[in-house]
């Protein structure tokens, strides 16, 4: 898919980067460059999801250092056996203390493309922070992978309401409106801009706009002819160019919808 950066009506748009880890290290080393370029490319926020307890006091610094780069605290499946004793009774102590600053819980979820002997940890650690979401009442930034089926049953178990972002979803309509319909967004990010990804596209083409929210999962998940290289918050508005070949709707209305979504999925106080 021919991709370019930013289009002529790009300085009119707002983008929200609804998933990058700007904290690893991969990006960490010239951070606020990359945070320039992404803002030169229409990036006005970012969500940061933490991936274990090693970062949450950083993002927690980087947030009041940097207003627009909000956080999100939990702990990833990949690094979910590998999670303190006390990780659950200090992200519980940190919400209590920081809740205005954390805008969201995560990332976290279920990984079953794992080594099976994780499954156990992973699921009990994702109920316990889905715990805490409630308890909090925060959105949840989901992780998932050959697990939306034992994600969904969790939620419903518990009968959660407080919504989030599936991300990086791929898939189709059926899967997605599961999701949905339990007041989830839907991550989209370079996934799309692969001609493979005909499920996701075809999904993307076919829901409503007020479904999606944009992610470049930096310094992860690269475009199609970008293989190999780190991935940056500034490669959104690529993300957004190949979002915006799939839809109908004129560029300034899907930015527009887009930027709603991710305030709303996120539940933050922004014109």
């Amino acid at each position: 898919m021919p991709l370019s950066g930013r289009q002529d009506h790009g300085s009119s748009l707002r983008l929200f980067d609804s998933h990058c880890h700007l904290d690893l290290p991969e990006l960490n080393a010239e951070q606020l460059t990359h945070w320039h370029n992404a803002q030169l490319a229409g990036v006005e926020k970012l969500l940061i999801p933490a991936v274990a307890q090693a970062a949450w006091r950083n993002l927690l610094h980087l947030h009041q250092q940097h207003p627009d780069w909000h956080i999100a605290l939990g702990i990833h499946p990949w690094w979910a056996t590998k999670a303190k004793p006390d990780a659950l009774s200090d992200l519980d102590a940190l919400l209590a203390k920081h809740s205005p600053q954390i805008t969201a819980v995560g990332e976290i979820g279920l990984d079953f493309a794992l080594d099976a002997d994780s499954f156990e940890v992973q699921e009990k650690l994702f109920s316990q922070q889905l715990e805490l979401a409630g308890k909090y009442q925060k959105p949840v930034i989901l992780h998932h992978r050959k697990s939306q089926p034992q994600l969904l049953a969790e939620l419903k178990q518990q009968q959660f309401a407080e919504g989030g972002i599936l991300h990086a979803f791929s898939g189709i309509q059926q899967q997605a409106k599961a999701f949905i319909d339990l007041g989830f967004k839907l991550g989209i990010g370079g996934t799309i801009t692969y001609e493979r990804a005909e499920k996701t596209r075809h999904t993307v083409k076919n829901l409503p706009l007020s479904c999606f929210v944009l992610e470049t999962d930096a310094p992860a998940m690269p475009l199609s002819g970008y293989q190999g290289q780190v991935n940056t918050p500034a490669q959104l508005a690529l993300v957004f160019a190949a979002f915006c070949q799939l839809r109908a709707e004129p560029p300034e209305q899907i930015a527009a919808a887009l930027w709603q979504n991710s305030v709303a999925a996120l539940r933050l106080n922004l014109t």
